[in-house]
């Protein structure tokens, strides 16, 4: 592995190497150029940005050499543009993994290994002249099994999960160099942090096991959703992974008139409906939902494909995450500003206030848009800009989940651009409230509750008689402080997850008693 370290760096500095000789010699011919030719400052500015749009191209195309993981780290900091500049960020948009076209021969021995030495036996057909896909972790192909069954084929590249691996210890290691040489920086950008849930979501990709039980758990979540589909797992080992086929095409080359109006906006609701419940019920998310991995066919469900890269949220952040989208569907900016602080953390040189009128200037303008309108994934990464300015650090998982976000509104937009995203949540908001409070009060969560009485019967007599004389009582009260958040946005207050869940749904179902009335 040390070896394999030292290759791909030996790799990266030749890139960076070639990178800087390049913009060195550019730079020496410009300055050539321009002395003494009397160009004027607009000239000037439009030989900048051509400048910039030159340098941001040699770097994409930079990231594309190095290979898969570099990829998947550009297209994130696509939707960082608190980390690159916009001339990086439009140019990281069109990083795409798709790579030449290798022989079918390079991955025969692949199929040997994990498969056995009659693996062709398992086939009756596989269509080696054509891959359906071609990026730098696999290639896909076509295959017909025993019975005339069409299925695919995803195969490995010889020793990229090793070269990948490699590449993710190396970044590891610079992430701290990072955190040394830049602590102020770091602290509002935790950068190992950041790419350590990166590294979680990607673990998959090299084990096609993992996979294919995301795979088998998405199956399992789309039931709900009449218009959605996830392949079924027909065989699956480290280096190959045989599913079913997706019906249809991807809805980035799809005609939206080949379906009806319903059709359309069906499986554009179901997708966003879909993912809401896998970002606050399931807290388990497909983390590269793009057009590409979207496949539909009129009079049929649409199929979400490459399960790869999946994000997975612990209860807390989960639970955080959902007063943000409530108060972005309610056009309330400063609930924004606050739910965003209490899911990241506050520098000593924090300014929540200028914050909070941040996002009162923005929630308005995209709180009731369609996706016509506005591209929320751009508002996403404006509150993420904004937020870092005014030393508000942003958890880990936002970059994960605003990728996440930014493909899946690509997708639904495709097919219905005429949905609003906060339109869709607030529909969503009652059944989500209630899966919560049936986790709250289940069995599992009330033994746990009881195990922490008895460590606070254990640790603290004296507070524990102290809650179970307020109890009998009735004066009990479950609240909780948060010394981050300023009394400003309401930390004075105090708040509770736990609190909220109880509370929407106490509302929920006395309105449902009033209607029914």
């Amino acid at each position: 592995m040390r070896t394999l370290i030292g290759d791909r760096l030996r790799l990266v500095v030749k890139v960076l190497g070639s990178l800087i000789a390049d913009e060195v010699g550019h730079t020496a011919r410009e300055r050539g150029r321009s002395k003494g030719n009397g160009r004027s400052p607009a000239e000037d500015e439009e030989s900048a940005a051509g400048d910039a749009q030159r340098r941001a191209r040699a770097v994409r195309k930079a990231l594309e050499s190095l290979g898969p993981f570099y990829v998947k780290l550009g297209q994130i900091l696509s939707t960082r543009p608190d980390m690159v500049p916009p001339s990086m960020i439009a140019e990281f948009q069109n990083l795409h993994d798709q790579v030449d076209v290798q022989p079918f021969s390079l991955f025969e021995p692949v199929l040997e290994k994990d498969l056995g030495a009659d693996w062709k036996l398992r086939f009756d057909d596989i269509d080696t002249t054509k891959p359906l896909g071609a990026a730098s972790l696999a290639q896909v192909y076509r295959v017909t099994l025993p019975g005339g069954r069409e299925a695919v084929v995803k195969i490995q590249r010889p020793e990229i999960r090793e070269a990948v691996r490699a590449d993710m210890a190396l970044l590891r290691r610079a992430s701290r160099i990072v955190a040394r040489a830049a602590p102020r920086f770091n602290e509002v950008i935790d950068v190992e942090a950041m790419l350590g849930s990166i590294f979680d979501a990607m673990e998959p990709e090299l084990d096609f096991t993992g996979e294919a039980r995301n795979m088998d758990e998405g199956r399992e979540a789309a039931r709900d959703f009449r218009t959605l589909a996830v392949p079924e797992v027909l065989l699956a080992t480290p280096r190959v992974l045989v599913q079913s086929m997706a019906p249809g095409m991807s809805v980035r080359h799809l005609d939206p008139r080949s379906f009806s109006d319903s059709e359309r906006t069906d499986i554009g609701k179901d997708l966003l409906r879909f993912m809401y419940r896998g970002y606050f019920v399931q807290r388990t998310f497909h983390a590269d939902p793009h057009a590409g991995n979207v496949f539909a066919l009129p009079g049929g469900p649409a199929t979400l494909i490459d399960w790869g890269m999946v994000g997975r949220l612990d209860k807390r952040t989960s639970l955080q995450l959902l007063p943000l989208l409530m108060a972005l569907a309610q056009n309330d900016g400063h609930g924004l500003a606050r739910a965003w602080a209490d899911m990241g953390k506050l520098t000593a040189w924090a300014n929540l206030p200028a914050f909070a009128a941040d996002m009162a200037a923005l929630v308005p303008k995209i709180s009731s848009a369609s996706l016509g309108e506005l591209n929320f994934g751009v508002s996403l990464t404006t509150v993420l800009e904004k937020a870092t300015k005014r030393g508000i650090g942003s958890a880990p998982s936002i970059s994960l989940l605003g990728k996440s976000f930014a493909n899946l509104e690509g997708s639904v937009r495709c097919l219905a651009p005429e949905l609003s995203l906060a339109e869709i949540f607030k529909g969503e908001v009652r059944g989500i409230v209630m899966s919560l409070l049936g986790e709250f009060i289940s069995l599992e969560q009330l033994g746990r509750t009881a195990m922490d009485l008895m460590v606070t019967a254990t640790t603290s007599p004296e507070q524990l008689r102290g809650l179970l004389a307020d109890a009998s009582n009735r004066r009990f009260a479950l609240q909780v402080h948060h010394p981050r958040t300023p009394a400003a946005l309401g930390g004075e207050r105090g708040s509770s997850y736990a609190g909220l869940i109880a509370l929407g749904a106490m509302a929920l179902l006395l309105d449902h008693r009033r209607r029914s009335r």
